[in-house]
């Protein structure tokens, strides 16, 4: 008889869940060992995490009822065996866990490679026609590969990608570094706009000035435009009659005109008058 069994029927009830379960996972990690085709692996490693999660569970329940136990009059021998038993359980189901965890990067490599050569055969046979046969040939390839070339080819395309961060880092700060210079240049020449917009309104303000006094300085050279004039005509008209009474004394019409004497043969004193 089995001697947990003997202790409790729930314990071995859990007990026998949980070895169920192992038996289940053992076999299907033997069975997605020999999967080849990626996706199919992807399937069936998530069934096998719903079963390890379904067996966690269990190992959870079975523990409770261990400590519910231990206060009900079971011996040393006993509590210690079914504590051997449940970190025994524990430990099984951590190795199927890390079974997992390194199929999970395998099959993520494989993806991985074969996306890669699938997009660089995509990218030859733009020119060379379609790329069905080699795209096939190469998921083949990376799903005959061993777990070991997968890992190492998996860390070449990591170093790969690394290195391309790298690269495009040095881009970005140098993209930075020319934009910061590209500002500080834009800056410059705003202030230099400004000041020669400045410079304009000082220079519009002034024209303005100017024209204004151009404006006064027409009107009053064109007053005294006319006033010349009309003093020259009064000069020209002097003259005229200065001219005509030299040439012609005895002239009626000008002897009367104010500033003109009469002639001296017309005088006659006070005295002859009388």
């Amino acid at each position: 008889m089995d001697p947990i069994s003997a202790v409790s029927e729930e314990l071995a009830e859990i007990e026998g869940q949980i070895n169920d379960l192992f038996r289940a996972l053992s076999n299907g990690f033997q069975k997605l060992e020999k999967i080849k085709d990626a996706n199919r692996q992807s399937r069936q490693l998530q069934e096998l995490t719903d079963k390890m999660r379904d067996c966690k569970s269990l190992i959870k329940d079975f523990d409770s009822e261990v400590k519910s136990l231990e206060g009900g009059g079971n011996d040393a021998n006993t509590n210690r065996m079914l504590n051997d038993r449940r970190q025994s359980m524990v430990k099984e189901l951590n190795s199927y866990v890390a079974l997992k965890k390194k199929y999970a990067v395998l099959i993520l490599f494989k993806i991985i490679y074969s996306s890669n050569l699938a997009s660089n055969n995509k990218r030859v046979d733009l020119f060379d026609g379609p790329a069905e046969d080699n795209m096939e040939e190469n998921v083949l390839l990376a799903s005959n590969m061993s777990n070991q070339e997968l890992m190492n080819k998996g860390n070449s395309m990591m170093d790969d990608t690394d290195q391309a961060i790298e690269r495009g880092k040095k881009i970005v700060q140098e993209t930075i570094n020319v934009g910061t210079d590209t500002s500080a240049a834009l800056k410059a020449q705003t202030d230099q706009m400004s000041r020669v917009v400045n410079e304009l309104d000082s220079i519009h303000f002034s024209l303005k000035k100017a024209s204004k006094l151009v404006k006064e300085i027409g009107r009053q050279v064109a007053t005294d435009k006319c006033i010349m004039a009309f003093l020259c005509l009064i000069v020209i008209g002097v003259i005229a009659i200065i001219i005509v009474k030299i040439v012609n004394p005895n002239n009626k019409d000008i002897r009367d005109i104010p500033g003109l004497a009469p002639p001296a043969m017309n005088r006659r004193l006070l005295w002859n008058h009388y």
